[in-house]
C-alpha cells in the first residue's frame, strides 16, 4: 500500500528507536499486525529487549542534559516544525491510523489534526512558561516561583488513539525542556513507528541530538514494568483501563515518581424536558458509536426524563437503523470494526450480563459476518434499556453499547444518576433551561473532569485540560494549565539587603 511506503513502514520493522537509529534486536518476539477492517496482514514489529530499553533511556537522559538548556522559544520552534511536517504526512498517517486501529478515515485524519493542533498550542505555550511574584514579609526580600524542566517523560498510550494522546504529552513536554520515551500499545505499533519516522526528519534537519523522542515497543510485563519502576523517569503518563492505571499509580508512587493517569470513562448525557432533541440526537449517536464505542469519552449512558423518554427512544431507533457499518476507509460508513475479536467477545458478554440483570436489548447486539465483515470484528451497535444500579452498567465496556436510563422529577435526580458510577471523565447535559445548566455546572453538579452543555461527551478540543476524577485517575493532559505537570516548581527567595531577618518574626542572634 502506498501510504505504508510513504511512512517508512516495511513488512518487518524494528520496535526500538533512539530517535535516529533503530536497534535491530530480533530475539524478543515478533508482533504480527492485522487490520481489523479486513483481517489482512499489514506488517510485523520486532519487540525490544531489556538491553535495548537501557540504551534508549540512556540516550534520552543524555539528550535531556542538552535540551533543558535550549531556550524554551527555541524548543517551540522545533515543535512548530514538527507540526509542519505532520501536515505533510496527514493523509498517509491518518490512513494508517484508520487501517491499523479500525476507526473511520475521518477520525484517523482528525487524530493527526489533533497532533498538528497541539503542536500549534505548544509553540505559543513555549513563550508562556510563567511563574509568579510573591510578597515577602521580610524587608528587602523578593520571592517568586519558576518552573524547570523535569527530565525524561514516558508516555504509555492505548490502542484507541494510536498517536494523538502521545502528542498531547510529547509536544508539551518538549517545549518544557523534557525528553520523551514512548511505549505505544502493542495492538497499534505501526502508527507509532510511522510517527517516529516523521519526527526523526525534524530532529535531523535541525542537527539535534538523538534521544529527544524515543520509542520502545515491548511486552508490558518486561518493558512496561521497567518503565514504571525506573527512578530515572520522573513522570509517566498512562492511558488505559482503571485496573492498569491502579497498578501503575501504586508502583510509581512507591518510588515517589509522578503519574498522569487517563483511565476509565462511563460517560453520560442528560436530556431534560427542555432539550433541543434535533441538536441532541446527532451528539448522542456519534458519542455512542463513533470509533465503535472505543473512546474513553464515548457516551455509555443516556439519562432521559420520563416525559420525553418515548420520543427519544423512537428517535434513537430510527437513527441507529440508518447507520452504515463497514470498512472505515469508505467515508460513506459510520461505524467501523472493534479492535480485535477479544473486544467483540467483551461486547457480547456485556449484553448477556445485561439480560441476566434484567435489562433489555432493544436494538442491535449482533456480531456481523459475511462479505465485508471477514475480519470478524464488526458488530451492530446496541441500545439497551437498563438501570444505573446494574453491575454491567457500572462498568466501562469498551464497545458500542448505549444504556437508556429514565429519570423523573428535577435535574438534581438526573445528576445523581450521572454521578452514581465510579468513573468521572466526561459528561453532558442537553437543556435550554438556564437554571438546569447552572446547577449542572455548579459544585453540586457533574463530578466529572469534563462537563459539557448542549454538546456531546466525545470530541474534546486540545485547548482545554483533558482528564477526569475518581477512577478516571485525576490526570490532566493537553491544554489549559497542563504544561505545569511536565515541569518542577521551584520557589526562590532573594535577600537584597544587608540584614538577615527571619520569617515569622523569629529572633536568632549570635
Amino acid at each position: 500500500m502506498e501510504f505504508l511506503k510513504q511512512l517508512g513502514i516495511k513488512e518487518k520493522n524494528f520496535g526500538c528507536s533512539t530517535g535516529q537509529n533503530w536497534l535491530e534486536t530480533t530475539t524478543e518476539g515478533e508482533l504480527k499486525i492485522y487490520s481489523p477492517t479486513n483481517g489482512k496482514y499489514i506488517g510485523s514489529v520486532y519487540q525490544c529487549s531489556e538491553a535495548d530499553y537501557e540504551k534508549v533511556l540512556d540516550t534520552a537522559i543524555e539528550a535531556f542534559k542538552y535540551w533543558r538548556m535550549v531556550p524554551a522559544p527555541n524548543r517551540g520552534e522545533v515543535v512548530r516544525q514538527i507540526g509542519l511536517k505532520l501536515r505533510e504526512y496527514k493523509r498517509p498517517l491518518g490512513t494508517l491510523v484508520s487501517y491499523e486501529m479500525g476507526k473511520s478515515l475521518q477520525e484517523g485524519m482528525g487524530e493527526v489534526q489533533e497532533m498538528i493542533d497541539i503542536c500549534d498550542f505548544a509553540v505559543g505555550q513555549s513563550r508562556q512558561l510563567y511563574g509568579h511574584m510573591m510578597v515577602s514579609e521580610r524587608p528587602m526580600h523578593r520571592m517568586y516561583d519558576q518552573y524547570h524542566p523535569l527530565g525524561v517523560v514516558a508516555t504509555i498510550s492505548a490502542f484507541n488513539f494510536p498517536v494523538a494522546v502521545w502528542s498531547w504529552n510529547a509536544m508539551l513536554a518538549a517545549i518544557c525542556g523534557d525528553t520523551n520515551l514512548w511505549k505505544p500499545s502493542s495492538k497499534v505499533p505501526l502508527s507509532a513507528i510511522a510517527t517516529q519516522n516523521i519526527i526523526a526528519e525534524v530532529v535531523k534537519e535541525n542537527n539535534l541530538p538523538e534521544g529527544l523522542f524515543t520509542l520502545v515497543i515491548g511486552r508490558g510485563a518486561t518493558i512496561g514494568e521497567k518503565i514504571l519502576n525506573d527512578k530515572r523517569i520522573p513522570l509517566i503518563s498512562v492511558t488505559g483501563s482503571t485496573r492498569v492505571g491502579r497498578h501503575a499509580g501504586e508502583v510509581v508512587q512507591r518510588r515517589f515518581g509522578r503519574t498522569i493517569l487517563e483511565l476509565g470513562g462511563n460517560n453520560a448525557i442528560i436530556m431534560t424536558p427542555e432539550a433541543d432533541l434535533k441538536m441532541a440526537m446527532p451528539a448522542v449517536v456519534f458519542g455512542a458509536v463513533g470509533t465503535a464505542g472505543q473512546r474513553c469519552t464515548s457516551t455509555r449512558r443516556l439519562i432521559v426524563h420520563d416525559s420525553i423518554y418515548a420520543k427519544v427512544k423512537e428517535s434513537l431507533l430510527k437513527a441507529y437503523g440508518g447507520l452504515k457499518i463497514g470498512d472505515p476507509l469508505d467515508e460513506n460508513n459510520h461505524v467501523g470494526p472493534l479492535i480485535d475479536k477479544n473486544a467483540v467477545g467483551d461486547f457480547t458478554k456485556a449484553l448477556e450480563r445485561l439480560k441476566v440483570e434484567g435489562g433489555t436489548v432493544i436494538y442491535g447486539g449482533e456480531v456481523l459476518s459475511g462479505e465485508g465483515y471477514e475480519s470478524g470484528c464488526y458488530v451492530r451497535p446496541a441500545i439497551a434499556e437498563a438501570d444505573n444500579k446494574y453491575e454491567i452498567v457500572q462498568e466501562e465496556t469498551f464497545a458500542p453499547i448505549l444504556y437508556l436510563l429514565k429519570y423523573s422529577g428535577n435535574v438534581s435526580n438526573a445528576i445523581a444518576i450521572q454521578n452514581g458510577v465510579e468513573q468521572g471523565l466526561s459528561s453532558s447535559i442537553f437543556t435550554n433551561n438556564m437554571r438546569e445548566v447552572e446547577e449542572y455546572l455548579s459544585a453540586v453538579g457533574s463530578d466529572c473532569g469534563i462537563a459539557n452543555v448542549n454538546i456531546g461527551t466525545s470530541g474534546a478540543e486540545i485547548g482545554g485540560a483533558f482528564g477526569g476524577e475518581k477512577e478516571t485517575g485525576g490526570g490532566r493532559e493537553s491544554g489549559s494549565e497542563s504544561w505545569k505537570l511536565y515541569m518542577r516548581l521551584q520557589t526562590n527567595t532573594i535577600n537584597w539587603g544587608t540584614q538577615l531577618p527571619l520569617a515569622q518574626g523569629i529572633k536568632f542572634d549570635i
